[in-house]
């Protein structure tokens, strides 16, 4: 074999690429393809933060390669016209690609295989899913068992599995490619350079400074204590295994229990990933409903004006205002914030999930079906392993917990930075003069809360109650 085919989809790297390797032990050409689906283009889950970061992540791709002798070669269609064009252009005998396993791409790839010699490679996770299930073959549906029964089980990735970049690429010079979208530049206040440069250096970075005080610091929303490599995970900028063999190697050297904990607890959230693309990967219906039919029956409020008001960041409430406002500028918002403002649009303001699913898909720079779909319906109480229904945040005291200063709040919400500490959590409590001495006249610089949080609790469990009845 001359030539064969490497399908970029989720893989966007040198390092590490199992795809890549395959394709170059088979032959001695190898064609980086990038096809650009319109499946994607037309989908309303793919917002314009996203596909802009995909469109840079490749354009540095494209200089990678060619560093390396070769380049991107990109194409416009469906996936199998644009492989069976490539393969007749070329004179390739082989397409090799890491298996997705979102129902779409599963599909897709059942029916290219059927007629194209397609090989799929591990690499969007560590441990594919079917590879970690219970003694009598079923998926685990509860995390704690899917992670130390099943995953932690199965043998760990080592320094030495992970490959290194190649130093060159041969690949044909008369070939076709196509422009990439002439897509604008990401804002400067998109925190994230596109790239498995930078993904290499946040890794090196965080792993050096971050992660041993990552279980103590995860969860406030002002400390920069967090990977924020979840763009880069998203679009394979940096492997599943090459963060999980930081993640242990930093178990081994840590000199305190602190630091130890610390790599744990990080660990454990790069398992969390795992599982949620295990989960639908088993129980691909979770993308349209929930995990637990009987939670379909739920009787929503969804009030439009509502969901405009959250969507905005004008609830009235400081916390969940300044989470959003920072997801709808940077397309990034902090995993506790995730878990705050979800928990408010379906519990406090009885909106359906799903309405918070596709506004995070169409904002976030790191929206991943799975991912994000096992963390709304976690907070929700419908999926797998979810949090009980009748788990509600507070989120004043969420705010008070885990943003006691309100530094958060006041980076993201300037109508706010002159409130006094004692009121900045609830604002609407201030009296009229201290209001104006703040400048944050309440229901005209900054909203009244839109609901009162112990009567939309109780309206919640009414509403959870009824639909477990009426199971």
């Amino acid at each position: 074999m001359e030539t064969a085919v490497w399908w970029i989809r989720r893989d966007l790297r040198l390092t590490d690429n199992q795809a890549l390797a395959a394709a170059q032990h088979a032959a001695p050409q190898v064609i980086p393809l990038f096809i650009v689906d319109p499946h994607f283009e037309s989908s309303p889950f793919v917002g314009d933060k996203r596909r802009v970061f995909l469109w840079a992540g490749l354009r540095q791709l494209d200089a990678d390669l060619r560093q390396r002798g070769s380049r991107l070669v990109v194409r416009y269609g469906r996936p199998q016209a644009m492989l069976a064009a490539v393969l007749a252009e070329s004179g390739a005998e082989a397409i090799f690609a890491e298996e997705d396993f979102t129902g779409y791409a599963r599909r897709r790839d059942g029916q290219i295989g059927q007629t194209l010699p397609l090989t799929l490679t591990p690499g969007v996770v560590v441990h594919p899913p079917g590879t970690v299930l219970k003694p009598d073959g079923a998926p685990y549906t509860v995390f704690t068992p899917f992670k130390r029964n099943g995953w932690l089980q199965r043998p760990l990735p080592r320094v030495t599995d992970i490959l290194p970049a190649p130093k060159k690429l041969n690949t044909p010079q008369d070939l076709n490619s196509e422009a990439l979208p002439e897509e604008p530049k990401l804002p400067e206040v998109v925190p994230f350079i596109p790239g498995e440069l930078e993904a290499q250096r946040r890794l090196t970075v965080f792993a050096a400074a971050a992660i041993d005080r990552y279980g103590q610091e995860r969860d406030m929303m002002a400390v920069d204590g967090t990977s924020q490599l979840s763009p880069y995970l998203r679009f394979g900028m940096i492997s599943a295994r090459q963060v999980v063999v930081t993640a242990v190697s930093a178990m081994h050297l840590a000199q305190t229990e602190a630091a130890r904990k610390g790599a744990e607890t990080w660990l454990s959230e790069l398992i969390w990933r795992e599982f949620y693309v295990h989960i639908l990967a088993h129980f691909p219906h979770v993308l349209r409903g929930s995990f637990r039919p009987a939670y379909d029956q739920i009787k929503w409020h969804n009030r439009e004006e509502e969901f405009v008001a959250w969507c905005n960041g004008r609830t009235g409430y400081p916390i969940v205002d300044a989470a959003m406002r920072q997801l709808n500028r940077t397309g990034w918002m902090h995993n506790r914030a995730r878990m705050i403002v979800a928990s408010f649009l379906v519990k406090d303001l009885l909106i359906d999930w799903r309405w918070g699913e596709r506004y995070f898909m169409q904002q976030l720079v790191d929206g991943d079906p799975a991912a994000n779909n096992g963390g709304w319906q976690w907070t929700a109480g419908t999926g797998t392993d979810a949090a009980p229904y009748f788990r509600i945040f507070n989120p004043t005291a969420q705010a008070q917990k885990f943003d006691p200063d309100g530094t958060f709040i006041r980076r993201w919400l300037p109508e706010l930075a002159e409130v006094p500490q004692d009121y900045i959590h609830e604002p609407w409590q201030m009296p009229p003069m201290m209001q104006k001495s703040a400048n944050c006249q309440i229901g005209r610089d900054y909203p009244h809360p839109i609901v009162d949080h112990h009567e939309a609790r109780d309206r919640t469990l009414a509403a959870y109650k009824y639909a477990r009845e009426a199971e």
